[in-house]
C-alpha cells in the first residue's frame, strides 16, 4: 500500500464477502491463549481462506466486502488485528455502526460503496475527499466521502491522537 497522507491512498484488493461479523473472524476470544499477532496471521480464515497470508504476503492493503462489514462486533481488538494485518482502509456496501465507528477511533478509513465489480489482487486507488476509487480494470466508483473532521481522525491515526493534537476540536480547514 502507498501513501503520503490520506488524501489519497492506493493499494491492492483484498475481497471478502456479505455478513462478515469480525467478531468471529478476528477474535482471540474464540482462540484462549492466542495474541493479536496471532489471530492477524489467521483472521478471517473461516470466510477466506488464506486470506491473511495474502495480505501479509504483499505488506497489507484494502479490504473490499460486501454488505453488513463488521456487524456485532463491538470490540476494538478486531480493528487493532487489521491495523497489524497493515488494512488502513476498508470499502463496504455497508458497516455495523459499532465496528465502523471503531474503525475510525483507531485510524481506520471506512467507505460505503458499491463493492460488488471490485476483484481480489486488482490496485485501487482513493480519493478520500471526493469519495472515488478506481480500479487498475478502469471501474470508477463513487463512495459516501467522510466528513472533514472524520478524515482529519483517521489521518492522525485515531482519536486519542487527534484529541492530544486537538484538544479543543478545532483545527485548521
Amino acid at each position: 500500500m502507498s501513501s503520503t497522507n490520506l488524501i489519497q491512498l492506493s493499494g491492492k484488493a483484498f475481497v471478502l464477502g456479505d455478513h462478515i461479523n469480525t467478531d468471529l473472524n478476528c477474535s482471540s476470544k474464540y482462540l484462549p491463549g492466542k495474541d493479536a499477532l496471532y489471530v492477524s496471521k489467521i483472521a478471517f480464515e473461516q470466510a477466506s481462506p488464506g486470506f491473511a497470508n495474502r495480505v501479509h504476503e504483499l505488506g497489507g492493503g484494502i479490504l473490499v466486502a460486501g454488505e453488513n462489514f463488521g456487524i456485532n462486533s463491538s470490540r476494538e481488538q478486531a480493528t487493532h488485528i487489521l491495523l497489524l494485518m497493515n488494512i488502513r482502509v476498508i470499502l463496504a456496501k455497508s458497516f455495523g455502526r459499532q465496528f465502523f465507528r471503531n474503525a475510525i477511533n483507531n485510524g481506520i478509513a471506512v467507505l460505503e460503496c458499491d463493492t460488488s465489480q471490485i476483484l481480489e489482487g486488482e490496485d485501487l486507488a482513493i480519493d478520500f475527499y471526493a469519495g472515488t476509487v478506481v480500479s487498475s480494470s478502469g471501474l470508477r466508483l463513487q463512495a459516501k466521502p467522510l466528513p472533514r473532521e472524520i478524515m482529519k481522525i483517521v489521518e492522525l491515526g485515531g482519536l486519542i491522537p487527534f484529541l492530544q493534537k486537538h484538544p479543543d476540536w478545532s483545527f485548521p480547514a
